[in-house]
């Protein structure tokens, strides 16, 4: 029987481009955004649609409650989200510090409570958490965004480490600049490659964490950044 796949924030930008990848390979779906766009790449991909945010308990559990209703399995998860908010690193208020976390790291933590039991059941499940070049080689333009996803990378490693033996793996996929942004050309100056990464290249990244083939692959923040990240 065809995997199952959770995708959120899959209305557009990456998102969007990881549920055509899974559908593609077979993947039967299920999606969550807020936005009402969601509805076209649901009947793109034959997928079921729960409008949502990631940003709130509810809103994914019925996403999860409603994926084990139509399908009765969840084999995989990817947890996407928007930008946490930006702004000079002092001058960003506590507001946006909590809204950041919910963006980045709560929204892991708590889908990871509600389908973990379900893949402990089945004995396998992948996650995959797409995080940011940001959270090895923080940048002034992103510091919530850097700040977190550090946390966000920890407890993948975490998280890998005590379900490994129960089939599970969580690994944090870590995008350079993708051509879902406008291209600026500082950000390409820095760049090896001398191009932002493609969508369909981090949608084929993702699909192969997922699959059998990275089946000994868990814990681990991958970069797809074209070089951009110099830190060892």
């Amino acid at each position: 029987m065809s995997p199952v796949a959770i995708v959120t924030a899959a209305s557009q930008g990456m998102g969007a481009a990881i549920a055509k990848e899974l559908h593609a390979r077979g993947y039967r779906l299920a999606l969550l955004a807020r936005s009402d766009n969601l509805q076209a790449i649901a009947r793109e991909t034959e997928a079921l649609a729960v409008q949502g945010s990631v940003t709130e308990p509810a809103d994914l559990e019925r996403l999860v409650k409603t994926t084990l209703d139509r399908y009765g399995r969840v084999d995989a998860v990817v947890n996407h989200t928007g930008h946490p908010p930006k702004g000079d690193l002092l001058a960003i208020p506590d507001e946006d510090w909590h809204k950041g976390l919910d963006v980045v790291l709560m929204n892991v933590v708590r889908m990871a409570r509600l389908v973990t039991p379900v893949m402990e059941k089945a004995g396998k499940g992948a996650l995959v958490n797409i995080s940011s070049f940001a959270a090895f080689e923080p940048d002034p333009d992103f510091p919530v965004s850097a700040a977190l996803r550090t946390a966000l990378a920890s407890f993948a490693k975490l998280y890998a480490d005590r379900y490994a033996k129960a089939g599970i793996r969580m690994n944090n996929l870590l995008p350079g600049f993708i051509d879902s942004l406008p291209e600026k050309s500082d950000r390409m100056a820095r760049i090896p490659m001398g191009r932002y990464g493609t969508m369909a290249e981090v949608a084929k990244t993702t699909a192969f964490l997922l699959s059998d083939d990275a089946g000994y692959i868990t814990g681990q923040n991958i970069m797809v950044d074209g070089g951009l990240v110099r830190g060892l």
